[in-house]
């Protein structure tokens, strides 16, 4: 098995390895900077039709795993879905932040999932880092938000849409959740705001 991707998965990173029984898992999610801009010239993008980024997702993750020789899985299978945020935490790349949403080693809060991987043999796991919200100084992500509606054990998700519907939410529609943003890994990231523009919209939608 070669893991040296084709060339349309270039702006895909390996985000996690879990070794589960008898195979190994890759996680992929976005690769920054660079994702959003390679993304948006796709004919998934510009087709008009529903759910572009998931196509795409389902197109390239799925030739990936064509040439690794494995299957590809989507958040989306299901129902039963498959265990991302499981996998995630297994990885030893992902924890839960303070304000409870996953936080990863190199995206932050800004931790999205586009499929992954699965290949029929067990690979040896490399080290992996330590939890960066041990060493956060301040932990800004806990006075991000601008009506509290998101604590370590309590997500009020009605706070949050009231929030987003005013004239002064549009911040967070246009540039992505504070929270997110607030995340010092979150803004090494490279992630722009048209990429958040579009996920508000679809757990916002007007």
């Amino acid at each position: 098995m070669s893991l040296i991707p084709p060339p349309e998965t270039a702006q895909l990173e390996l985000f996690g390895i879990v070794r589960e029984e008898d195979r190994t898992i890759y996680l992929l999610g976005p690769h920054e900077p660079g994702f959003w801009q390679a993304f948006s010239t796709t004919p998934e993008y510009n087709d008009g039709a529903p759910d572009p980024l998931d196509r795409w997702s389902k197109r390239v993750i799925g030739t990936l795993a064509l040439s690794w020789g494995g299957r590809a899985i989507f958040p989306s299978d299901g129902p039963p879905y498959p265990p991302f945020l499981d996998w995630a935490k297994k990885s030893g790349r992902a924890w839960i932040s303070p304000v409870g949403l996953m936080v990863h080693d190199v995206a932050g809060l800004w931790l999205s999932f586009r499929g992954a991987v699965e290949v029929p043999e067990t690979l040896a796991l490399p080290q992996q880092p330590g939890k960066p919200c041990d060493t956060c100084a301040g932990q800004p992500c806990q006075s991000a938000c601008p009506v509290n509606a998101m604590s370590a054990d309590n997500y009020d998700v009605g706070k949050c849409h009231d929030w987003l519907n005013q004239p002064r939410g549009v911040d967070c529609m246009q540039q992505g959740c504070a929270i997110r943003r607030a995340c010092p890994i979150s803004r090494t990231y490279g992630r722009v705001e048209a990429q958040s523009a579009f996920h508000m919209k679809a757990f916002h939608p007007k």
